[in-house]
């Protein structure tokens, strides 16, 4: 795989040319299906993916059957990359929300690529690092605010990474990703969709208005992005930020949606 072939990951298109050579020849296009599993908890992690579309939710799996997400991943990062850290069963069920495609390479490979380049230590450790921020933030947010502004803010953060209104989403996934009974979801769907928030609600897919959502949002979804896009500064060329695939941004003053 070559970058003129134009890889949609950030990630790898921040790298130098040098340094993505060491991982080209093992990298392997992969279709993410709609609500594919890519892992369970407990599963030995044997790739490293980096996504160009579509959206990976990470999961956390309760003992009683309840699950709640903890962090999504797009084409800003990667879904493997804490292997580095030593060899580990996963601690989290990766699913796809969002059907795109993916890079993949086989967690030796990449092993043998970050040990020899201080680019692809830099840029694993910018991944990290804004992984803690969406796990750390959003479990003050889970502890702390309404479940109708989280949820605002988990369609915000698909919509960041899909670049569209439309949201392939069910509310049968949405009660998996706020860990909250179907009911629940859809009382809360009514009072976004009262609001304007949301201009559609049809099976397996929402359609949203940004503006509105992000006034119904909690303060988290404006801080979370902050803090990403000051983390992966890092790892990009001056020019452009990493972390964020929408195409319409408020003008500077407007919601905590801004950046």
């Amino acid at each position: 795989m070559t970058r003129a072939g134009g890889i949609g990951n950030r990630l790898l298109a921040a790298l130098p040319s040098g340094d993505f050579a060491l991982l080209a020849p093992d990298l392997e296009r992969v279709a993410l299906d709609q609500d594919a599993l890519l892992s369970r908890v407990g599963d030995q992690v044997e790739h490293v993916l980096f996504p160009h579309s579509g959206v990976i939710s990470l999961m956390i799996d309760m003992a009683d059957g309840q699950t709640v997400a903890s962090a999504v991943v797009g084409c800003e990062g990667a879904l493997g990359t804490l292997s580095v850290l030593g060899s580990s069963p996963s601690a989290i069920t990766a699913i796809v929300r969002a059907a795109g495609t993916a890079s993949r390479i086989p967690v030796s490979r990449f092993h043998a690529a970050f040990s020899r380049s201080p680019a692809i230590r830099r840029a694993v450790q910018s991944h990290i690092r804004a992984m803690l921020v969406q796990l750390q933030l959003g479990g003050a947010c889970n502890a702390l605010h309404p479940v109708q502004a989280r949820m605002a803010r988990w369609l915000l953060n698909f919509r960041d990474r899909i670049g569209t209104d439309n949201l392939p989403l069910t509310q049968e996934t949405l009660s998996e990703i706020l860990g909250v009974r179907r009911t629940t979801v859809t009382l809360l769907m009514r009072n976004l969709r009262a609001s304007g928030a949301i201009r559609s609600d049809r099976r397996g897919h929402i359609e949203v208005d940004q503006f509105r959502l992000a006034a119904a949002a909690c303060e988290c979804h404006g801080a979370i992005r902050l803090k990403l896009d000051k983390i992966f500064s890092t790892v990009t060329a001056p020019s452009g930020t990493l972390v964020l695939s929408d195409h319409e941004r408020p003008a500077s003053g407007e919601s905590g949606d801004t950046m």
